[in-house]
């Protein structure tokens, strides 16, 4: 059990696992554009703010994933 906890935590701090987080963080923003449709109909004030929040901290989540990958690829050139 202990080496499969060990490759998953790999996997997650590898480029494949990145990108995985990436896209899995990109589909809520089709959430959050349904969410906003939504609230633009209906006229609800507090639902699109929360959209807008949420949108906020799915562009936040995505730059660091961003910034991960980066790194991870800065971590590449030196290795090989």
């Amino acid at each position: 059990m202990s080496n499969a906890m060990s490759k998953a935590k790999g996997f997650k701090k590898s480029k494949a696992g990145t990108y995985l987080s990436i896209g899995t963080t990109a589909f809520g923003a089709l959430s959050v554009v349904k969410q906003v449709k939504t609230a633009r109909s209906e006229g609800d004030s507090l639902r699109l703010v929360d959209a807008v929040v949420t949108a906020a901290g799915i562009a936040t989540g995505i730059a660091l994933l961003l910034r991960e990958l980066k790194r991870l690829g800065d971590d590449d050139v030196l290795l090989g």
